[in-house]
């Protein structure tokens, strides 16, 4: 079974540099090499979830720029049906200022441009593909009325609602009550409950709340200590794979997709 995904969020063009560590303020360091490299929460999930086999829709905006084309090009590239990507002609394209350092950990800075521009409205021009879906995958770098509105017509169509709420920032209850799986890390939990995320004992009391605020099951990323996963039936937890970090960039966003592909398959919350 094939899955079909429709993805509404952001685009970005990534400009990345290596360097041996992560400067400190107001401190200037030599870098490394330099790569433009096709970005954006949205569209890294989109992506993910097309090189796993997923049929995927992408809704979202770019700008009328030199960076368009190029993030265009890479959706077509790997089968990604872009109609409703909205070429912006007043905002310029998302870009993410990236350094990875040889631990493979990043520092980020987005600035978002066109995607702060996707309306509702752009999101109901493409209920089409979202009703068509098994699933919509969502972020939090466009607007928030926009993700809501997303999630509303997804709800409405009971097409299953994934939110990765990243990056982190305070959620509308009516939103989580359209969220049929919720996807945050530590940091996004911990701003999203108002607890610590230090160990896995307050990761369960965590997710727990998560759930009582309307999320339907919550999946908290754990970084190496791997997932927590809290659905009505009760808690289990995940280890990692063991491998060496080569760069961290779009980890949770490769989670997303791949999660969101096994589920659209039909495999069962644990198995996915």
């Amino acid at each position: 079974m094939t899955a079909r995904l429709t993805v509404v969020g952001s685009l970005n063009m990534d400009l990345v540099v290596r360097s041996p560590r992560i400067p400190q303020p107001g401190e200037t360091i030599i870098g490394r090499e330099f790569r433009n490299v096709p970005g954006g929460k949205g569209a890294n999930q989109a992506v993910a979830a097309a090189l796993l086999g997923a049929q995927v829709s992408m809704v979202g905006r770019v700008g009328h720029d030199a960076f368009a084309n190029p993030l265009l090009e890479k959706l077509s590239a790997d089968g990604i049906d872009h109609t409703f990507v909205i070429q912006d002609r007043e905002a310029a394209t998302g870009v993410a200022l990236i350094v990875v350092d040889d631990a493979g950990q990043n520092s980020i800075v987005v600035a978002s441009g066109a995607n702060m521009c996707l309306s509702p409205a752009d999101v109901e021009a493409a209920e089409a593909a979202i009703a068509g879906a098994d699933a919509l995958l969502l972020q939090l770098e466009i607007p928030p009325d926009t993700v809501t509105r997303a999630a509303e017509i997804a709800h409405a169509h009971r097409v299953t609602v994934i939110l990765n709420p990243a990056p982190a920032r305070s959620l509308p209850a009516e939103l989580l009550a359209r969220v049929d799986v919720l996807i945050p890390n530590e940091s996004e939990t911990a701003l999203l409950t108002g607890m610590p995320v230090e160990n896995k004992a307050e990761a369960r009391v965590a997710a727990g709340v998560l759930r009582k605020l309307g999320a339907g099951t919550v999946i908290l990323t754990l970084g190496e200590r791997g997932a927590l996963l809290a659905q009505e039936s009760g808690v289990e937890i995940f280890p990692t794979f063991d491998v060496t970090p080569v760069d961290t960039t779009a980890a949770g966003d490769a989670f997303v997709a791949g999660f969101a592909v096994a589920l659209a398959e039909g495999k069962a919350l644990a198995e996915a």
